[in-house]
């Protein structure tokens, strides 16, 4: 076969440094609609960005030439950068270090993608650090709660 062909989607899941509740609106709007132009920015495509004051849900689809480590160091250093410049009242902002990514086969894009759309329903039942935990669970990933959180 002489071409490839892929379509990667993820999932993708991280929130501000401490879970701090930085991103209210409407800086929210803002940072999703920012976050969405970097991935493109790094070849990538956002299907959504949507989130809560403390974390970021994005389902996008990767080139699968890129790292998604890279592509999210990026997006992510990009994005602090944007914000300290943008709201120079924001200048402790950061995000955590890591992330969380999940693949999403295309059968599952219209659920995903209702899902993270509807954030702010779905946090009025469960917090960020159940949320999380349950995604680790629910794909199979091996965790120790005391190393989870910075």
């Amino acid at each position: 076969m002489p071409h490839s062909y892929t379509k990667l989607l993820y999932h993708i899941v991280f929130s501000t440094k401490n879970r701090e509740p930085w991103l209210e609106e409407p800086l929210l709007a803002r940072v999703c609609q920012y976050l969405g132009g970097a991935i493109s920015g790094e070849g990538g495509a956002a299907v959504i960005v949507n989130g809560m004051p403390d974390h970021v849900h994005i389902l996008a689809r990767m080139r699968q030439d890129l790292a998604l480590s890279d592509v999210l160091r990026a997006v992510k250093a990009n994005s602090s950068g944007w914000i300290h410049e943008t709201f120079p009242n924001l200048a402790g902002f950061s995000w955590q270090g890591g992330y969380g990514a999940f693949t999403v086969s295309a059968s599952h894009k219209g659920k995903v993608r209702a899902y993270i759309e509807g954030q702010q329903k779905h946090h009025k039942r469960q917090t960020f650090q159940e949320e999380f935990v349950a995604f680790l669970t629910a794909h199979g990933i091996d965790h120790d709660e005391r190393y989870l959180w910075e």
